[in-house]
């Protein structure tokens, strides 16, 4: 302490660092303004036109999947009849044919909610099915491909040019369309050796769809195992803490190499200009599109009657969010209720209950 040559006032010199020279381009601003060295912010790039019906960005656009999949059904999705309309059918029919041994309201209809029995899947927004979610996925880009419009392609997805397996591609591989097992049973493969979440799965589907927005290109019998393993590859790394390496994925589909990985996933993110944000209304609007999906193709989830523990886990949840509210609104001076007991006349008198409960 004390010592003028101390290392609180002396600091090691600066190692000199060398610099590639790289050519500087001048760009001549308008007078008044200042160029700044600072990257913009994601929230604060410019809006392109495209992007108001983009649906992978604003939650009020309607989703690619769903309106390709109404291709199907003449430009219109059809729902169920409800099971009042079936049973109403099917005991008329009883009827007017002499139906034996009874039971006829009930062949093909679903349990449905009552005053004493409630049903319930256990897929929710914030903790989705994962084998169903699988499956809508699956079902929504075999609707992407089946119901395309052209053929868009680029270089980097096609799958002849950068084969994902070390099987001689076959020289059709652009005709056949592929059965919806077939992209079920590839997508996965790929989340059950990498551990993947069923959130992802839908970040997958809005990755894929600004893909095709923003890069204007079809997804096709020849290039959508590698447009999968891309969308797949970036919504790990965005959603999940502890991401997949690339590495990892060379390890489940072992004939690729890391270098194809790496610039597969660098020309996903230029293609879609680096815009990895998920709002949660998109988010939100993906899980309830691909739930009309599943409703529309038989794919209906599993459910089972409501528990006394399931039930008591979704009060305290709401019971948590009513406190929230509560006192964010005491917080903001608004007076949310008020005991009867605390009513007064005008006399002065208190307020009697007009009822008694017993």
């Amino acid at each position: 302490m004390g010592n003028a040559n101390s290392c609180c006032k002396y600091s090691s010199p600066v190692p000199e660092r060398k610099v590639k020279d790289v050519p500087v381009f001048e760009e001549r601003l308008p007078e008044g303004d200042h160029s700044t060295n600072n990257l913009q912010h994601i929230s604060e790039r410019e809006t392109f036109e495209y992007e108001d019906e983009d649906p992978s960005v604003h939650p009020s656009a309607a989703t690619m999947f769903l309106e390709r999949s109404k291709v199907e059904n003449g430009g219109a999705m059809t729902r169920k009849r409800s099971h009042h309309q079936i049973a109403t059918q099917q005991s008329q029919s009883s009827i007017g044919g002499g139906s034996s041994g009874g039971g006829g309201t009930s062949g093909g209809l679903k349990k449905s909610s009552s005053c004493s029995t409630i049903y319930l899947d256990d897929s929710t927004l914030s903790q989705p099915n994962l084998k169903n979610t699988i499956k809508c996925v699956s079902l929504a880009i075999y609707y992407h491909i089946k119901n395309r419009q052209s053929d868009r392609r680029l270089d980097i997805f096609d799958e002849k040019l950068h084969p994902v397996t070390h099987d001689e591609v076959p020289d059709d591989y652009d005709v056949h369309n592929p059965e919806h097992r077939y992209i079920y049973k590839f997508f996965r493969t790929l989340f059950n050796a990498a551990q993947l979440t069923a959130e992802c799965a839908i970040i997958t589907l809005v990755y894929l769809e600004r893909l095709l927005t923003y890069a204007e290109l079809d997804i096709a019998p020849c290039n959508w195992k590698r447009i999968i393993l891309g969308a797949i590859l970036l919504a790990s790394k965005v959603w999940d803490d502890q991401a997949v390496w690339n590495v990892d994925y060379c390890q489940i589909l072992k004939d690729i190499t890391v270098e194809d990985m790496n610039e597969l996933e660098r020309q996903f993110l230029e293609l879609l200009q680096f815009n990895i944000n998920v709002p949660s209304s998109v988010y939100a609007k993906y899980y309830f599109d691909l739930r009309t999906l599943a409703e529309c193709n038989d794919l209906s989830f599993p459910t089972e009657p409501l528990s006394k523990e399931r039930a008591q886990k979704l009060e305290a949840m709401s019971r948590v969010m009513q406190d929230k509210v509560t006192a964010e609104a005491v917080k903001n001076g608004m007076k949310k209720w008020s005991s009867c007991d605390k009513i007064n006349v005008q006399s002065g008198c208190p307020r009697r209950s007009v009822a008694i409960l017993s």
